[in-house]
């Protein structure tokens, strides 16, 4: 079984605050001796754009580390992404939720990861456990 990674890992991974790079590398380091690591075409977006981070650094990252990109995204997990995107702009009406909203990318990690029963290791388990009860969450915790 894989373990699908979120994007938050990495920009903990490359964090200057010790305490998240470190918990994320031990993270990180576990799930690879488990499984084989995979990242979603997503995350590679969402990391892509975040400052200082081009596509030479990422693909240098991802094959230094063996990581895989998986570039696909199949029937099965736009529509469980889709779904779980709907409850969740449900819930959020329903009981007035105000605040920052996720967005389209966040469905589709967890839908995924989930399609695909990988485990996910992520710094927002909550989130997750919300739209995707059945998937099987990692949380990097800092020491």
């Amino acid at each position: 079984m894989n373990t699908s990674v979120d994007s938050n890992v990495f920009v903990a991974l490359w964090d200057s605050d010790a305490s998240l790079s470190d918990a994320a590398q031990r993270a990180l380091d576990l799930a690879g001796e488990q499984r084989e690591i995979v990242v979603c075409a997503p995350v590679y977006s969402e990391l892509l754009a975040n400052r200082g981070r081009d596509e030479k650094f990422l693909d240098g990252f991802f094959e230094a580390t063996n990581i895989q990109i998986d570039w696909v995204i199949s029937e099965a997990v736009w529509r469980a992404a889709g779904l779980a995107f709907a409850h969740y702009a449900e819930r959020r009406k329903k009981h007035g939720i105000a605040g920052p909203r996720k967005i389209l990318a966040d469905f589709l990690i967890g839908a995924h990861a989930d399609v695909h029963r990988y485990h996910l290791l992520t710094a927002d388990d909550r989130f997750f456990r919300t739209a995707f009860p059945s998937l099987v969450i990692v949380k990097v915790l800092p020491t």
